[in-house]
């Protein structure tokens, strides 16, 4: 039996369903939504539910954006000759912040991982490849130096250096089992 309100409860568990939200990180976000006002916990819930029902993927690059394109793909000032391939869009992010790529971007929205069951029809490959035409010059693999992330850039390389496309890989200021998204500028 817990000693703790089941709502209470309720909202922990739902909090340590969250990556890297352990019980500890849990019951303090907790105990802090508990203090939040009316207006400030409906601003939250309001703010959550926008990103499930305002956003989608882009048509090109797969980002998540609110329109048919996204923001950077909708910029003629862009370099439209090279494409930077990212796992996530927590990536994209990460590599805008730091202000010195001026490409296109495709997100595959994960990484080959067999363990977890991921393969490559669970990522946005066909779309990459779809994206391919004389234009593109370039492409470079910004994935994680992770196994799973050097496993989805090798195989990525394989399909695309047949179609005469320069394929490259990030330089690696990241250590081995990092996540872009940590880079800094």
């Amino acid at each position: 039996m817990s000693n703790t309100a089941a709502p209470l409860e309720v909202l922990i568990d739902e909090l340590k369903r969250l990556p890297g939200i352990g019980d500890k990180s849990a019951t303090r976000l907790a105990y802090q939504l508990m203090n939040l006002s009316a207006d400030q916990t409906e601003k939250l819930v309001q703010a959550i539910r926008g990103v499930h029902t305002k956003l989608n993927r882009c048509r090109q690059c797969q980002n998540y954006t609110e329109g048919d394109l996204c923001p950077i793909c909708a910029d003629p000032k862009r370099d439209h000759s090279t494409i930077c391939v990212v796992e996530e869009p927590k990536d994209v992010f990460a590599l805008e912040r730091a202000g010195e790529y001026n490409g296109l971007y495709h997100v595959l929205h994960g990484a080959i991982s067999p363990l977890s069951g991921i393969g490559p029809d669970q990522l946005r490959i066909k779309e990459l490849l779809a994206r391919m035409d004389p234009a593109v010059g370039e492409v470079i693999m910004a994935t994680n130096p992770t196994v799973e992330g050097e496993a989805t850039a090798m195989y990525l390389s394989r399909l695309l250096k047949p179609l005469g496309v320069k394929v490259t890989r990030l330089a690696y200021g990241i250590p081995v089992g990092g996540d872009l998204e940590y880079a800094d500028e």
